[in-house]
């Protein structure tokens, strides 16, 4: 058993956030196209990451946040270090899946797994990054602000590192694809960003409810 109701609250955000980052690096070497434009399939679990991000700033600050992180990133580096020797090893006959339709789902370049990890720590160090100093600011008003402004910003980031190292740099993407990719996925996680903000106010008060019971 937990010590509180705020160490449960941890350990379940930090279940969804580690879950929902670790799903994303998982399935982004998968490209779709936006409006014509090449886009990562790993975007699907972000705003989830979103809101588990800006609750934990919230209610466990910028030390919580960032060992979180750093754990996150290395239990990525984990998981491709689990599928790198999965892939090595050869399918049996019998196997619904040969080794060449295994690595062809989760056989993700190395430039793919460092740009991801990249993108991953520098953008959610600037997320809690901002989230706080947008909070001294507003104190406890304005959670949208904060909430939703951090993660304007610290994406904009991680749009174009992860893209910039694994498809640019590697001459997959051309300059032009690149910015285009860059910039529709910026634009579709901004617009995510936003329509998320009520499932942060949404978490805030589930939560409150919850710690209120603790302090009674």
């Amino acid at each position: 058993m937990f010590a509180s109701r705020k160490d449960t609250v941890y350990v379940i955000l930090a279940g969804i956030f580690i879950t929902n980052a670790v799903v994303a690096e998982l399935i982004g070497g998968k490209l779709i196209d936006v409006f014509g434009v090449p886009m990562s399939i790993g975007i699907l679990p972000w705003p989830i990451v979103f809101v588990s991000t800006d609750l934990i700033n919230e209610y466990f600050g910028e030390k919580g946040v960032r060992k979180l992180s750093l754990i996150t990133a290395a239990l990525i580096a984990y998981t491709f270090l689990i599928l790198f020797f999965a892939i090595k090893i050869p399918s049996t006959s019998i196997s619904s899946v040969s080794t060449d339709q295994f690595k062809a789902v989760f056989g993700q370049s190395q430039w793919i797994i460092v740009g991801s990890i990249v993108a991953f720590l520098v953008s959610q160090l600037i997320d809690v990054t901002l989230f706080h100093l947008v909070k001294k600011k507003t104190g406890n008003k304005m959670i949208w602000l904060r909430s939703t402004g951090s993660t304007v910003i610290s994406q904009l980031f991680d749009s174009f590192i992860v893209l910039g190292i694994a498809f640019w740099a590697t001459g997959i993407m051309t300059t032009k694809q690149y910015i285009a990719s860059g910039l529709t996925g910026y634009l579709v996680k901004l617009v995510i960003a936003v329509l998320m903000t009520p499932m942060i106010y949404l978490g805030h008060s589930l939560i409150e409810k919850y710690l209120k019971k603790d302090a009674n």
